[in-house]
């Protein structure tokens, strides 16, 4: 029996091991997902979230995006979906996806500075619609340049 209870006992010992790595591996990694809204308010409340990473979604005011020549430096201004006057202005010192435009919806990651601007390390772009499916074989009626005749 005691041979048993020793294995048992080692099995219990690895799965709290296993358990413990991925906690860690979770909490290190998970990042909180908010609105401007959210995140200015929570800032207001707390001001210890400034030091935390966070994930932040909006869209780009249309005519706030700057670049400088003389340095990698993008900055804009984004707007809460559900609230467009709750405004966050983001610098960026990486390239930019293709996809981003003077529209567009952003999914960002970086520190709200306690100066009000939210300071990205990662900006990822939602396509939304622009991506259209390719018409049936046969149906050309809504392709433009279509064949006639």
């Amino acid at each position: 029996m005691s041979r048993d209870r020793r294995f048992f006992a080692g099995l219990v010992g690895v799965a709290a091991i296993v358990t413990y790595l991925v906690w860690t591996g979770i909490s290190d990694t998970m990042v909180y997902y908010m609105t401007p809204s959210e995140l200015v308010s929570r800032a207001e409340a707390n001001p210890a979230l400034l030091e935390q990473g966070v994930k932040v979604s909006g869209n780009v005011v249309p005519g706030s995006y700057q670049s400088r020549a003389d340095e990698l430096l993008h900055t804009f201004v984004v707007e809460d979906p559900d609230d467009p006057a709750v405004q966050l202005t983001v610098e960026f010192r990486h390239p930019l996806p293709d996809t981003f435009t003077d529209e567009a919806e952003v999914v960002m990651e970086g520190r709200y500075l306690a100066e009000g601007v939210f300071q990205a390390t990662e900006v990822l772009t939602k396509c939304g619609s622009r991506y259209e499916a390719m018409p049936e074989e046969g149906d050309y009626s809504s392709a433009s340049g279509g064949v006639s005749g």
